[in-house]
C-alpha cells in the first residue's frame, strides 16, 4: 500500500491550535518571564493611549464649547482684534481670526458690539473688571466679573459649588481661590474698590480654574467710576432667544469688527470654502495636528522597537529552553512551520494580554486623571475624551512588536537540525548573513536620503521657496533617520562579531564578556539594539530641543536681563469725573525701592534710570495739529533711532527673512520702529546696568564728547547716527513694509558707537546728560531698575505687587520679572537622559541576567580550576559595559548627525545647537553607571557543583 503523503484537510489549523495550547502551557510555566514580556509591550501601549486621551482631552468638542462657554444661549457677541472689514474668525472661537487680507485699511473702524446685536433676544451682559483689595497697606489686583451668574441662561457655564444665592446689594458670589488667598469665610467681610461686600456661595466657571481670584457681580454692584475705568473689548454679550444665529450673520459682524460665538454655527460648521475670504491669508492647523500625530507614532515606534527587542531577548531565551522539547516535537513528525509557531504562538498570546491591558490602563488611567483634575476645578481638561485611530494603531503595533519579538528566535530553532538538537539541546547560532546585507542596504539607502534631504534644502536660498520645500525636506531627513536606525540595529550582530576579533588587547573579564556577547548573540544583539534605539532617540532629541531653545532664545522679546523689572517713576493719574486730563505723578524711587526690598528679600541692588521726558500728549480726533508737538506743558514727541536704507533687513515678498544670521536682522531694537523709553541717559555704570556688558573706552570717549552708544550696529552708519523725533499725533503708512508709523518732526545727527548689550534688550542707546540737556531732551528720572538674586516666588513676587500697588495707588499695577529662558529647560535635556539611561540599564540589567544565568556550568567550571570569586562580579560588569557602551555610542552618533542635519535643514537652521555634556553623559557616564551598578549587585561567590568540589 503506498505511502500517503497528500496533507490532511484542516491540518494547519489543527497543528496552529496545538502550538496554541503548547504556547499556553509554556507561558504558565515561566509566569515570570512572561511577565517580564507583557509589561515590556504593555507599559508603551499605555504611554500611547494615555497620551493620545489626555491630548484629546484636552480639547472641547462642540458641545462643550456651547455647554462651557454659552450655557443655553444662542450666542456670544464681543470685540474682534482686526484691521479691515474683508476678516473670517474661526467658527469655533469668536476671539481667533481664521481669514483676513492682512492689509491695514485706514479708514476702517470698529462697531461696538452692542451696536450689531440683532433683536428680539434677550441680552446678558458680561464684563471682566480689574479691580483691587487692601491687603494692609497695599493694594492686590482683584479679577471682577459683573455678571448674572445665576441666570438659567448660564447654566453649564457657571456652577454655584457652596453656599447661596446673593439676596442682598451686599452679598456676592465668589471662587473658591478668593476665600483660600484671603482667608475668608462666607459671612466675613471684605473691601474691594468696587465696594465691601460679604462672599455668600462659590462659583465655578467652565472656563477657569478654581483656583484664581475672582468676585461675581451684579449691575447694580459696580460703581460707574469702575465700569468708565474698563475697556471696551472687555464687555461679552450673551443672547437668549429660540432663533439661531447664522453663519450669515457671523460674517456681517466679523466684517465690522465683532465677532460671534454662535450655538448653531459651532454644533454645524460651514464648509471650508465659506470660512475664506476671497484673496485672503488662512490659517490652516491640520498640519500641525498631522505633525502631533507622526510625532506620537514615531514616539511610540521607537519605544515599541526597543522594548521589542528585550522581549525578544527573552523570547531567544525562553526558545532555547525549548530546544530539546521542540526538537522532540519535529522528530514526531511536526513540520518547521509548526515548530516555528510554537514560539510565535506564544508572542500572539502575550502581545494580545499585553495590548488590551496596556489599552486599558492607559485610557482608565488617563480618564482618573481627567476627573481628578476636573473635579479639582481645573479647566484644562474639558472631559474624558478617547482617541480610537490612535489607540487601534498603537494596539496594534504592539502586538506586531511582540509577535516579531518571538519570530527571530523562532526562526533559529526551527532551522535547527534535529539530531545537533537531541544531543546538545543548544541552537547554532545564524550566519546573520541576509540581515547584514539588508543593513547594509538601508544604511546605504539612509544615507542617500539625509544627503539627499540636506542638499535639497541647501539648494534654494529663497526663504519662500525653502518653506514651500519644508515637508519634503523633512520627510527626507526623518526618513533616512529611521533607515539609519534600523539598518545600524540590522548590522548590531556584524559589530559584535568585528568588535570581538579585536579584544585581545583587553583584560580577561573584558575579552571573556565580548566572545561570550558573540557566542550568544540571541541575547545580545536585541539588548544592544535596544540601548542603541534608545540613545539614538535621546540623542535626536536633546539636539533638537537645544536647537529649539536656541530659536526661543532668538525670538524672545527681553524687557530688561535675566531677573531685572523695571518700574516706572511717573504714572498717569485717575481720570477725573469730568473726562479732562491730569498730569502725571510722580513716584519717589526711595520709597518704591524700600517697599520693594522689604517684600522680596532677593533684591540685589536697585538703580534709578534717566531717559527724556515721557509722552504726555493730548489725543482724539479733535486734537489741534497747529500745536507744536512739545510745549512746555505736553510733550507728543517719541524718540527712536533711524535705520539706513542700507542697513535695513532683508525681506521677501511674503515678509520672510531673506538670511536669518544677517546682522543686520538680528540685535536690540531690530523690530522696533519706536519706543517711549527706549534713549537712555547717563553713562558707564547705566550701560552696565543696562546692557549686562562694560563699554569699551572708544565708546565712553564718544559718549563724553556729545555722541551716543547704540546696542545694534544697524543704526550706525560712518561714524554717525541719526536720532529722530516722532509726532505721536500722526498716522502715516511705512514705504518699506506698509505698517504704520509716525511721522518724524525732529532729526539730529550725532556720533555713535555700538556696544552690543548681553541680551536683546528695548533700549536704543545712551547719551550723556549734557548731550541730553544740548537737544533739550528734558531728561528725567524714568524707571526703577531692580536686580533680584533669582526668580521670586509666587508669594513674593504677590507682595512685591501689593507694595508697587501700594506705593502707585493703581489697580492696574503690577511686578513682572523678566524671566528668560537661559536655564528654565535644563531640566528637560537631563529628563531626556534620565529617560535613555532607564532604558540603558534596563536593557544591560537584563542582558547581564541572562548572560550568568546561560554560563552558570562554565562559571562552575571557572571555581573548579580555581578562579578569584570576584571575577564573577567582573564579568557581570564587562558585560553591562559592553552591552550598554556599544549600543550607546552607535545610538549617539546615529541620532545626533541626522538631528543636526534635520535642524540645519528647517526653520532652526540658524540656531543648531549640540548639547555636549548631555551627549556625553549619554554615550559614556550612563554605560559607566551601568557597569558599576551590575558589579555592585552580582554576587561575588562563583557557583560550584559537587563534582567541582570533589564531592
Amino acid at each position: 500500500m503506498p505511502l500517503d503523503l497528500t496533507p490532511a484537510p484542516g491540518g494547519r489549523r489543527s497543528s496552529f491550535r496545538v502550538a496554541l495550547r503548547m504556547a499556553r502551557r509554556d507561558i504558565r510555566r515561566h509566569r515570570r518571564r512572561s511577565f517580564l514580556i507583557v509589561l515590556l509591550i504593555m507599559l508603551p501601549v499605555a504611554g500611547m493611549t494615555g497620551a493620545a486621551t489626555l491630548y484629546q482631552s484636552s480639547l472641547r468638542t462642540p458641545e462643550e464649547i456651547v455647554r462651557y462657554e454659552l450655557g443655553s444661549a444662542q450666542a456670544r457677541f464681543g470685540a474682534l482684534p482686526v484691521v479691515n472689514g474683508k476678516t473670517l474668525q474661526d467658527p469655533l472661537n469668536d476671539a481667533v481670526v481664521a481669514s483676513s487680507t492682512g492689509n491695514v485699511d485706514p479708514d476702517f473702524i470698529v462697531t461696538p458690539p452692542e451696536e450689531v446685536l440683532p433683536d428680539g433676544y434677550e441680552v446678558l451682559t458680561l464684563r471682566q473688571l480689574q479691580l483691587t483689595t487692601r491687603v494692609g497697606e497695599a493694594l492686590v489686583p482683584l479679577n471682577g466679573v459683573q455678571v448674572d451668574a445665576l441666570h438659567p441662561a448660564f447654566a453649564g457655564k457657571f456652577t454655584l459649588l457652596d453656599g447661596r444665592a446673593p439676596e442682598s446689594g451686599r452679598e456676592v458670589l465668589v471662587s473658591r481661590g478668593l476665600l483660600e488667598r484671603f482667608g475668608l469665610d462666607f459671612g466675613g467681610e471684605f473691601t474691594t474698590s468696587a465696594g465691601t461686600f460679604v462672599p455668600v456661595g462659590t462659583l465655578r466657571d467652565a472656563d477657569a480654574s478654581d483656583k484664581n481670584s475672582f468676585v461675581y457681580l451684579q449691575s447694580g454692584q459696580v460703581p460707574a467710576t469702575a465700569l468708565a475705568a474698563e475697556r471696551p473689548h472687555s464687555v461679552s454679550y450673551y443672547l437668549v432667544g429660540p432663533e439661531p444665529i447664522g453663519w450669515q450673520q457671523v460674517r456681517e459682524a466679523n466684517s465690522r469688527g465683532v465677532g460671534v460665538l454662535s450655538r448653531s454655527v459651532v454644533l454645524d460648521p460651514p464648509p471650508m470654502e465659506q470660512r475664506v475670504v476671497p484673496g485672503a491669508q488662512t490659517w490652516d492647523t491640520s498640519a500641525e495636528t498631522w505633525t502631533l500625530y507622526g510625532t506620537f507614532g514615531l514616539l511610540g515606534a521607537l519605544a515599541l522597537l526597543e522594548v521589542g527587542l528585550l522581549a525578544g531577548a527573552a523570547f531567544a531565551v525562553g526558545a532555547k529552553r525549548q530546544v530539546r522539547e521542540l526538537a522532540l516535537l519535529a522528530a514526531s513528525g511536526a513540520e518547521a512551520p509548526t515548530v516555528r509557531s510554537v514560539v510565535t504562538a506564544g508572542g500572539l498570546w502575550l502581545g494580545s494580554i499585553a495590548v488590551v491591558a496596556g489599552a486599558v490602563l492607559g485610557f482608565g488611567g488617563a480618564a482618573a486623571a481627567v476627573l481628578w483634575v476636573r473635579a479639582a476645578g481645573s479647566a484644562r481638561l474639558a472631559g474624558v475624551h478617547g482617541d480610537p485611530l490612535l489607540t487601534s494603531v498603537a494596539m496594534v503595533m504592539g502586538l506586531c512588536a511582540c509577535i516579531l519579538a518571538a519570530l527571530a528566535p523562532a526562526n533559529l530553532v526551527a532551522r535547527q537540525a534535529l539530531l545537533g538538537a537531541l544531543k546538545s539541546g543548544r541552537a547554532p547560532a545564524g550566519s546573520g548573513r541576509r540581515a547584514n546585507m539588508v543593513g547594509t542596504v538601508l544604511l546605504a539607502a539612509a544615507a542617500g536620503m539625509l544627503a539627499a534631504g540636506w542638499l535639497l534644502g541647501q539648494s534654494v536660498k529663497d526663504p519662500d521657496r525653502q518653506a514651500e520645500q519644508l515637508p519634503l525636506v523633512a520627510g527626507l531627513l526623518i526618513g533616512g533617520a529611521v533607515l539609519a536606525v534600523v539598518g545600524l540595529v540590522l548590522l548590531t550582530g556584524w559589530l559584535v562579531g568585528l568588535l570581538t576579533s579585536r579584544t585581545h588587547w583587553l583584560s580577561l573579564p573584558l575579552r571573556m564578556a565580548a566572545r561570550d556577547s558573540a557566542r550568544n548573540r540571541g541575547r545580545t544583539v536585541p539588548a544592544v539594539a535596544a540601548v542603541l534605539a534608545a540613545a539614538t532617540l535621546a540623542s535626536a532629541g536633546l539636539v533638537l530641543a537645544a536647537s529649539q531653545q536656541a530659536v526661543m532664545r532668538e525670538n524672545h522679546w527681553w524687557s530688561a536681563l535675566e531677573n531685572q523689572v523695571r518700574l516706572p517713576l511717573k504714572v498717569d493719574a485717575p481720570v477725573p469725573a469730568d473726562g479732562g486730563r491730569q498730569p502725571s505723578v510722580a513716584v519717589d524711587p526711595a520709597e518704591l525701592s524700600s517697599r520693594v526690598g522689604q517684600a522680596v528679600d532677593a533684591v540685589a541692588w536697585t538703580a534709578t534710570i534717566t531717559a527724556p521726558a515721557p509722552i504726555d500728549c493730548n489725543f482724539g480726533p479733535d486734537v489741534d495739529m497747529s500745536v507744536p508737538a512739545r510745549t512746555e506743558d505736553a510733550n507728543c514727541l517719541m524718540y527712536s533711532l533711524a535705520v539706513p536704507e542700507e542697513h535695513r533687513c532683508p525681506m521677501t515678498p511674503q515678509r520672510r527673512l531673506v538670511d536669518p544670521k544677517d546682522w543686520r536682522c538680528r540685535g536690540s531694537m531690530i523690530r522696533e520702529s519706536a519706543s517711549p523709553r527706549g534713549i537712555v541717559v547717563g553713562g558707564e555704570k547705566e550701560i552696565r546696568l543696562l546692557l549686562g556688558t562694560d563699554a569699551g573706552a572708544d565708546a565712553l570717549e564718544v559718549l563724553d564728547a556729545g555722541g551716543m552708544v547704540v546696542t545694534n550696529p544697524v543704526f550706525v552708519r560712518d561714524g554717525e547716527t541719526t536720532l529722530l523725533g516722532q509726532d505721536v499725533r500722526t498716522q502715516l503708512q511705512s514705504p518699506s513694509d506698509g505698517s504704520m508709523v509716525h511721522e518724524t518732526v525732529t532729526s539730529t545727527a550725532l556720533p555713535a558707537v555700538a556696544v552690543e548689550p548681553l541680551e536683546a534688550v528695548p533700549y536704543f542707546g545712551f547719551i550723556s546728560p549734557q548731550t541730553a540737556e544740548r537737544l533739550d531732551l528734558r531728561a528725567e528720572p524714568a524707571e526703577l531698575l531692580v536686580q533680584l538674586d533669582r526668580r521670586p516666588t509666587a508669594a513674593e513676587a504677590d507682595a512685591a505687587a501689593a507694595a508697587v500697588a501700594g506705593v502707585y495707588q493703581q489697580p492696574g499695577a503690577g511686578f513682572w520679572v523678566e524671566p528668560g529662558i537661559s536655564g528654565d529647560n535644563q531640566w528637560m535635556f537631563w529628563l531626556i537622559v534620565a529617560a535613555s539611561a532607564l532604558i540603558t540599564l534596563s536593557a544591560a540589567g537584563i542582558t547581564t541576567g541572562l548572560a550568568l544565568a546561560d554560563a552558570r556550568n562554565d562559571h562552575m567550571t571557572l571555581a573548579g580550576v580555581g578562579a578569584s570569586p570576584r571575577l564573577r562580579k567582573a564579568l557581570a560588569a564587562a558585560q553591562a559595559l559592553f552591552t550598554s557602551g556599544l549600543g550607546a555610542a552607535l545610538g549617539t552618533i546615529g541620532g545626533a548627525v541626522p538631528a543636526v542635519l534635520i535642524a540645519a535643514s528647517t526653520e532652526m537652521r540658524t540656531a543648531v545647537e549640540v548639547p555636549w555634556l548631555q551627549l556625553l553623559a549619554l554615550m559614556l557616564a550612563v554605560p559607566a553607571l551601568g557597569s558599576a551598578l551590575a558589579w555592585m549587585f552580582t554576587r561575588a561567590a562563583l557557583p560550584a557543583s559537587r563534582r567541582a568540589l570533589g564531592a
